[in-house]
């Protein structure tokens, strides 16, 4: 069920508030700091059906060992197409593969009184 008019712009009224007033919120939740690598997506695939298909020849020759191999080349294919790539970009002021060091420097209520700070100074 489409939304009113009226519920269009109230919800667009709602996300440039957001935008305006919480940026820091915004660029954490907003997107995902995984990005797809395509790459990664097309070599796993691959490797899947390459792995299908040596599951498949060890069934019809009657080689268990060819279907072990097939199978294992399948799995890894499959995670190999399924674990996201790592970007760059950093959230918060820290690289986003380090969280735990991050909150040994500090404690998550003084993270948060310092970003209210911030965000009162702002303003």
């Amino acid at each position: 069920m489409p939304l009113s008019e009226q519920e269009q712009r109230l919800l667009e009224e709602m996300e440039r508030g957001l935008y305006h007033n919480d940026a820091d919120f915004v660029s954490t939740v907003g997107g995902s700091p995984l990005r797809p690598n395509y790459r990664s997506i097309a070599i796993g695939v691959l490797a899947a059906v390459a792995g299908i298909g040596g599951l498949i020849a060890g069934v019809a020759v009657q080689q268990l060992w060819i279907g072990i191999v097939g199978f294992t080349v399948m799995f890894a294919g499959v995670l190999i197409a399924t674990t996201p790539g790592k970007s760059g970009r950093k959230i918060g002021g820290a690289p986003l593969g380090r969280p735990a060091q991050r909150s040994q420097d500090k404690g998550f209520m003084d993270r948060l009184n310092e970003r209210w700070d911030r965000r009162q100074d702002g303003q």
